[in-house]
């Protein structure tokens, strides 16, 4: 599976990241008000360029002023910068070079990462007579951009594109890169130093005390995995209110650098929607994922029949993730830990299954029969034949008479005819429908 380069937007308050982000994703998922400090909360979107796709992230702006919000809209954007591929630092043409332009500059300067500088709400009715200004700051030739009116923005995604890295190929059976994700304080290091049998990571019940992910290798039955520790956050003693919101980032990053997602919960508390959140970006991702409902050892007043009735509350949550297996653990009471690798060999395998075209298409006929497609954009869909594709995720791809003609119901309905009769257990189905010519 190829992985997805990401880009962070930086820059101070009001230079028009958030218009640039909607612009670049082409949906308004970021609040744009021409209010300095009113994007708070990182925000991540899916774009593509000439086939290249990539994750954006949009930041909050940095500021020299002693503002609320001011240090987490810092820190936020500093984990940012560490975990991108490449950062548009964006200034705003009518103000030129501020004070505040040259604290974001120092920041970026520490880090070794390509970066293009933007600049932003340009009109083309003006001089550009300060380009050499703008070159002085050491980040090359700047892109001249009108977020708002979509001038220049073809350009910025051009170099966008150059300077990515290229994208890392297909699943290494060898070493899997499994991360471990989920909200701050649901266990994540005690689990990975379980894995390890060391104290590798910093352990305590106060959120956030993973301050880096940290990859380490563990061979496990003669197999190679490299476990990927994910973010809580912590900056110089000091745990910031909003933390949550910050774990995205990392959550983001490791979720799309992996070939296998353990999403952990901690099952002693209610299940939330950063919870969900979480797993909903690796359901997008197209990731296999495992639930893992760690600290089963605080759950209380329990019986026989404790585990099924909480395994069918975290289904009824995480309705979207059906194909996922849910394993219960105690990372700090060391159970059931290691047959997290038994899960993982398991969703290897069911990735490199290949079902005959002929017992396929018999399923599907059979679909047909059970249950015949509903009425939908005006017409009902045949399906004529399928095949499996080569493809990191098992895909299939059918010949109807009209794609347009599939209800998101019915595709659901197929995915579970082929659920039915193979075991695809942890890993996501893809089913492509295209018209018979």
């Amino acid at each position: 599976m190829k992985n997805k380069g990401i880009v962070a937007i930086v820059g101070r308050p009001n230079v028009g990241k958030s218009t640039l982000f909607n612009r670049i994703i082409r949906e308004k998922k970021s609040i744009v008000e021409d209010v300095p400090g009113v994007t708070r909360d990182r925000l991540y979107g899916e774009a593509e360029w000439l086939t290249v796709p990539f994750i954006l992230i949009d930041t909050g702006g940095i500021t020299l002023q002693d503002t609320k919000f001011a240090k987490e809209i810092k820190m936020q954007a500093e984990i940012a910068i560490k975990e991108a591929d490449l950062i548009l630092f964006v200034l705003n043409y009518k103000d030129g070079i501020c004070p505040e332009d040259n604290a974001v500059l120092k920041i970026l300067y520490k880090t070794n990462k390509p970066v293009i500088l933007v600049i932003n709400k340009y009109d083309k009715k003006d001089d550009f007579n300060n380009a050499y200004e703008y070159m002085s700051l050491g980040m090359g030739e700047p892109v001249l951009v009108s977020s708002t009116h979509g001038i220049g923005v073809g350009d910025l995604l051009d170099k966008i594109t150059e300077n990515l890295p290229k994208a890392n190929e297909v699943f290494d059976s060898k070493n899997v890169k499994v991360s471990v994700v989920g909200k701050p304080n649901v266990g994540k290091s005690s689990f990975v130093n379980s894995l390890l049998g060391e104290k590798r990571m910093i352990v305590s019940d106060i959120p956030g005390t993973t301050t880096d992910s940290v990859d380490s290798e563990i061979k496990f039955n003669d197999k190679v995995y490299t476990i990927i520790d994910t973010a809580g956050l912590r900056k110089k003693g000091k745990i910031y209110e909003n933390l949550e919101k910050y774990s995205y980032i990392r959550s983001i990053s490791s979720i799309n650098k992996s070939d296998v997602v353990l999403l952990m919960l901690d099952v002693s508390l209610p299940i939330t929607d950063q919870d969900s959140n979480i797993g909903g970006f690796a359901f997008e991702e197209n990731k296999p994922i495992i639930i893992v409902a760690n600290k089963w050892d605080l759950v209380e007043k329990k019986d026989s029949n404790s585990m099924n009735k909480k395994e069918e509350e975290i289904k009824s949550y995480f309705k979207y993730l059906s194909y996922a297996k849910i394993l219960f653990t105690s990372a700090t009471e060391k159970v059931r830990v290691n047959k997290i690798f038994e899960l993982i060999d398991t969703i290897n395998n069911n990735l490199k299954k290949r079902i005959k075209t002929s017992l396929l298409n018999e399923i599907f006929n059979k679909a047909q029969l059970i249950n015949p497609s509903p009425k939908h954009n005006g017409g009902r869909l045949k399906i004529y034949y399928g095949s499996q594709v080569e493809a990191y995720i098992p895909t299939f791809v059918l010949f109807v008479n009209n794609p347009s003609f599939v209800h998101f119901s019915y595709k659901r309905f197929l995915e579970n005819q082929i659920r039915q009769y193979f075991d695809f257990t942890g890993v996501p189905i893809k089913i492509i429908f295209r018209e018979r010519k």
